[in-house]
């Protein structure tokens, strides 16, 4: 087998890249039309208006690409190959001699540019477009919040400056709260003296309140300097913990540096890392999965799709998609609830997909 790309190399990848990019287009606009039409309803909060909504869906942009490429990848491949199959141009490519095999590389290596366009979007554009739609909105919605990369998040009430190096939503059941870690809270005088500097190592907001724990506070009087530690204490602020839960870096959001560094950062401190884990390993198997997965539907371009419409291959690249997202999601689940390495959890339903390529590949060709 030739490798090197022919006229109808170029031409079927050129047929499936156009495909590829329309329906991507169209899913990725129907998301973010979706999306502008929920924040529209959140406008009004604060400063938070129509032209900051806009702007915040516009930075979200890229991260959605990276999300619904996988499932625009093989409905448009499948839409692609089924209508060159219906029109007998896959029969006349077969007919000069290309094999089954050489179609799929030539489809297989147009996604894995496209896939590879993708992997470095999620690195660079859609952790960074993120980051600044959320600090858009947060500090829409609160004047009193301010937004770092690199040394947080900074909040004020009052008197009271608070400074969280990270957090996370958790929930147990029905119940949910925000936790933040790492916090220090810089409280001042009327004159602008600091009072006092607290550093929290946790700070949950329950419905009662913000709850403290492991709370080591330092208070500056005229001429001495105390020092006190308690195991646990109540907090009465109205600090919007909407907004500074908004803020928080969510681990899907992260690149795989960021979340290898969180990893590596809560097991250091005893923390749960599995969330981080999840996520940082679906990064690396992301450009495995769209190749497997477009792999195991290029043969139906081959049997039953040449008799049937648009609405056959539409419906047969849906169900792939979500059949296999679905039996991802079970595998990842199972993984974080009974404790095994989340690289199996990943790896399993490719070599499903794959197999299933194979095996139809076979029967094509029987």
């Amino acid at each position: 087998m030739r490798l090197l790309p022919r006229i109808h190399d170029l031409y079927l990848g050129r047929a499936v890249l156009g495909t590829v990019l329309l329906t991507w287009a169209v899913l990725l606009g129907l998301d973010v039309m979706l999306t502008l039409a929920g924040e529209l309803g959140n406008t009004g909060q604060g400063n938070y208006s129509i032209p900051q909504a806009v702007a915040h869906v516009a930075y979200t942009i890229p991260r959605r690409a990276y999300g619904l490429f996988p499932y625009a990848a093989v409905i448009g491949t499948l839409m692609s190959l089924g209508q060159l199959a219906a029109t007998s141009e896959l029969t006349a490519l077969r007919a000069i001699g290309l094999s089954r095999r050489r179609l799929s590389v030539t489809v297989a290596i147009t996604l894995a540019l496209l896939t590879a366009v993708m992997v470095f979007n999620g690195e660079t554009l859609a952790p960074w477009g993120q980051r600044q739609a959320d600090a858009l909105k947060a500090s829409s919605r609160s004047k009193d919040l301010i937004v770092a990369r690199y040394s947080g998040v900074w909040a004020r009430e009052g008197a009271v400056i608070l400074n969280a190096e990270g957090g996370e939503q958790r929930a147990d059941g029905d119940d949910r709260w925000l936790e933040l870690h790492d916090v220090r809270l810089y409280e001042f005088e009327d004159d602008g003296r600091l009072a006092s500097i607290a550093r929290v190592g946790i700070a949950e907001h329950r419905p009662g309140g913000w709850l403290l724990r492991g709370v080591t506070r330092t208070t500056f009087g005229e001429d001495f300097v105390t020092r006190e530690h308690v195991e646990e204490e109540r907090w009465d602020s109205q600090l919007d913990a909407t907004a500074l839960g908004a803020d928080i870096d969510r681990p899907r959001y992260l690149s795989a540096g960021a979340l290898s560094d969180a990893i590596e950062y809560r097991q250091r401190n005893g923390l749960d890392a599995a969330d981080f884990e999840e996520h940082y390993w679906g990064r690396w198997f992301y450009p495995l999965n769209v190749l497997a997965l477009c792999l195991a539907a290029i043969p139906f371009a081959f049997g039953s799709l040449r008799s049937g419409g648009l609405g056959k291959r539409l419906f047969i690249g849906i169900v792939f998609a979500l059949g296999f997202w679905l039996l991802q999601t079970q595998f990842v689940k199972m993984a974080s609830a009974f404790k095994f390495d989340f690289r199996v959890a990943y790896l399993l339903p490719t070599l499903i997909m794959i197999s299933v390529s194979v095996a139809l590949f076979r029967k094509r060709s029987g």
